[in-house]
């Protein structure tokens, strides 16, 4: 039998998909905000978001501080779309899992030798 996800892993789940909505529709920036993992404190006033960036002409700093300046107008959005008593306070964080799985990629490819041809 499966195991049943957790009150947090839904409320993660559904803040997820709810900031992801709320963010292309109220923040402009050049590129593109992936939201890649949201982890909710276990009394839910709490929320870290990992974002990460595709393009665009700001840095990764940038993003994140023009992100955590509109956090409490995203949390205001996000409590209008949530069903939740409390919306946890917002804090963003730039997630750096891509670019370091690329880097892995690239140290193991360079380590290889290379493929015979016949």
């Amino acid at each position: 039998m499966p195991k049943e996800f957790s009150r947090v892993q839904r409320v993660n789940t559904l803040i997820q998909k709810e900031l992801a909505i709320i963010i292309s529709r109220e923040i402009r920036l050049s590129g593109m905000i992936s939201i890649s993992e949201i982890d909710v404190s276990p009394d839910f006033k709490q929320a870290k978001v990992y974002v990460s960036l595709l393009g665009g002409e700001l840095t990764v700093k940038e993003v994140v501080d023009k992100l955590n300046e509109s956090a409490s107008m995203l949390r205001y959005h996000l409590s209008q779309q949530l069903t939740l008593r409390t919306t946890p306070k917002l804090t963003f964080y730039y997630d750096n899992t891509i670019e370091e799985a690329m880097r892995l990629s690239a140290l193991i490819d360079s380590v290889l030798p290379p493929e015979k041809t016949d």
